[in-house]
C-alpha cells in the first residue's frame, strides 16, 4: 500500500463538545495535583491571560489531528519527544536550537529506516508543570513543598522559593510564545533543511557509536538529494525538503491556565485549547468523574491520555467513550507507562478492550515513567536497556495482537547529560553527578536518544504491518 503523507489526508470529522460542556464546567468536581493557590490572585492572573493572543490556531491543530489519524491508520508514525519539565532559563535560541535538533535526528533515522513519516511533538512550549507522587519533600532536614514545576515554583530548597506563584502562569505563556517563536523560525527559516542533516550532529554525539552511524545515514541522504538534483528535480520547489512541521504538547495539569486559553473558533464552531497543539491527561489525574477529563472532553484538540499498571481495561474502555464519544481518528493518543517488567502481562487486554469499542487511536509506547528508581548514589535514574525492553516488548505484543504500535513518548535533551544509566558510553551509577541537571525527572542524552531511534527503525522494519 502506498504510504500517504499525513497532511494529504482528507481532514478527518472533528470531535465536539458534549452536551451541557462549557469551558468552566470541570470547576466543582473532584481534582488533583493542585497547588495551594490564592483564589483571587489566581482568578486576576487567568482573567489577563485570557485576553492575551492564542499561543497555537485552531488550524495548525487540524493539521495534527489529519496526521494522528494517519497514524491510527498505520500509514505514519508519532514521534513525542522533549523535556521532562521545561525551565524557563531553557528558553533562549541556544536552548530551543539543541532540543529541536535531536528531534529532528530522530525523526530522520525514523523516517529513513522505516520509510514512513514521522508525525513530530515536542514536549515542548509548554511543559512546565510536573504531577508529584508526594505535596512535600524533606532537604537537609527540613520539609518544604515539593518543587511543581517552572510555572508553579522555584526548584531552590527555599520555603520562599517553594510557595506557589500565580504569576508564574503568565510568565509560562510569555516564555511559551518566546519559544514557539524560535521554533517557527527555525522550522521555517533553513535550520531544517534535510541538507542540514550534518549540521544536527552535535560535536560530542559525534564521537560516539551511535553519533557515527547518525553521519553516514545523513551522507547517504546528502548523496539522494544530489542525485535528484542531477536529474533535474527543482529542489527549492520541494517545501518538505526545506520545513518542516514541529507540533507542541504538554500535560494539561493545571485547568485554570488551559481553560484561560480555551476559545470558541466560529469557523468550525468548535472550542480548541490554544495553550498548545495537543494536550494530555496524566496517569495521576485520569479519574472518569475528575475536573481534568471534563475540561479535556469538551476541547477539539488531539487529547493524550497516559496509561499507567493501575488502568483497568474497563476504567480504559469508559474514559475513551468519554473522550472520544463520536470515534474520531486520530482523535486519541494513548500512552502506556507500564514497565518494562509489565507490559506482556497488561499490554494485551487494554487492546482487546480498545479494539471492542471500535475507537480509531493511536497506541504510543512511554518507556520512561514506569522505569525510573533511585540509585544506589541517590540520584533517581532509568536504565537505557529497560527502556529499550519496554519498547520492544510494546512492539512484540502489538504485533501478536495485530495492531499497530503508534509511537513513541520520550523524556530527552541536547544537551550531553548524565541522568540516565547505560547506553553506548555505559553512563555507570558513580557517574550520574558528573552532568545531572534535570529539573525533575531523568531525561537520555543526545547519545542516548539516537541509538534508540536507531532501535525503533529496526523494530518498525522488521514488522510486517498491513499498511506497509
Amino acid at each position: 500500500m502506498r504510504v500517504t503523507e499525513p497532511g494529504a489526508l482528507v481532514a478527518p470529522p472533528e470531535h465536539r463538545a458534549p452536551a451541557g460542556w462549557r469551558p468552566d464546567s470541570w470547576r466543582g468536581l473532584p481534582i488533583t495535583q493542585q497547588p495551594p493557590w490564592d483564589p483571587a490572585a489566581l482568578e486576576r492572573v487567568t482573567e489577563e491571560i485570557a485576553l492575551l493572543p492564542p499561543l497555537v490556531l485552531p488550524a495548525e491543530i487540524r493539521e495534527l489531528h489529519r496526521s494522528l489519524a494517519a497514524v491510527s491508520a498505520g500509514e505514519a508514525f508519532l514521534l513525542q519527544a522533549g523535556d521532562c519539565a521545561e525551565r524557563f532559563s531553557s528558553c533562549t535560541e541556544q536552548g530551543v536550537r539543541g532540543k529541536l535538533k535531536v528531534i529532528l535526528q530522530l525523526a530522520i533515522l525514523l523516517t529513513y529506516g522505516a520509510g514512513l513519516p514521522v508525525v513530530k511533538v515536542g514536549r515542548i512550549a509548554g511543559q512546565f508543570g510536573k504531577p508529584r507522587s508526594q505535596p512535600t519533600e524533606v532537604v537537609d532536614g527540613v520539609e518544604l513543598p515539593v518543587f511543581r514545576g517552572d510555572i508553579v515554583n522555584s526548584p531552590e530548597p527555599r520555603a520562599e522559593a517553594r510557595r506557589p506563584d500565580v504569576n508564574r502562569l503568565l510568565r509560562a505563556y510569555h516564555h511559551s510564545a518566546a519559544t514557539l517563536d524560535a521554533l517557527r523560525a527555525l522550522t521555517l527559516g533553513g535550520s531544517a533543511d534535510l541538507d542540514q542533516a550534518h549540521a544536527w550532529n552535535q560535536e560530542f554525539v559525534r564521537r560516539t557509536g551511535p553519533g557515527q552511524d547518525y553521519e553516514k545515514v545523513a551522507d547517504e541522504i546528502t548523496r539522494a538529494l544530489r542525485f535528484m538534483a542531477a536529474c533535474g528535480v527543482d529542489m527549492n520547489e520541494l517545501r518538505a525538503l526545506h520545513q518542516v512541521h514541529l507540533f507542541t504538547s504538554h500535560e494539561a495539569l493545571l485547568p485554570h491556565y488551559e481553560q484561560a486559553l480555551t476559545r470558541y473558533d466560529e469557523k468550525s464552531r468548535a472550542w480548541f485549547d490554544t495553550s498548545a497543539h495537543m494536550v494530555w491527561i496524566g496517569d495521576r489525574t485520569r479519574q472518569l468523574d475528575g475536573a481534568h477529563v471534563e475540561l479535556l472532553s469538551g476541547i477539539t484538540n488531539p487529547i493524550g491520555l497516559k496509561v499507567g499498571p493501575s488502568t483497568t481495561p474497563e476504567q480504559l474502555r469508559q474514559l475513551c467513550d468519554r473522550l472520544d464519544p463520536n470515534h474520531v481518528p486520530g482523535r486519541l493518543v494513548l500512552i502506556t507507562r507500564l514497565g518494562a517488567t509489565n507490559v506482556t502481562d497488561l499490554l494485551p487486554p487494554l487492546l482487546r478492550a480498545v479494539n471492542e469499542t471500535g475507537h480509531s487511536v493511536v497506541w504510543a509506547c512511554d518507556p520512561m515513567h514506569g522505569n525510573t528508581f533511585v540509585s544506589r548514589s541517590g540520584y533517581k535514574t532509568r536504565r537505557f536497556s529497560d527502556i529499550l525492553t519496554e519498547i520492544a516488548m510494546f512492539f512484540g505484543v502489538h504485533r501478536a495482537e495485530g495492531t499497530y504500535p503508534g509511537g513513541i513518548h520520550l523524556e530527552l535533551t541536547g544537551d550531553d547529560v548524565t541522568e540516565c544509566l547505560g547506553g553506548v558510553e555505559d553512563v555507570l551509577d558513580n557517574q550520574l553527578g558528573t552532568r545531572y541537571e534535570t529539573a525533575c525527572d531523568p531525561r537520555l542524552n543526545a547519545g542516548q536518544s539516537i541509538q534508540l531511534a536507531f532501535h525503533v527503525a529496526q523494530f518498525l522494519r522488521s514488522s510486517a504491518w498491513p499498511a506497509h
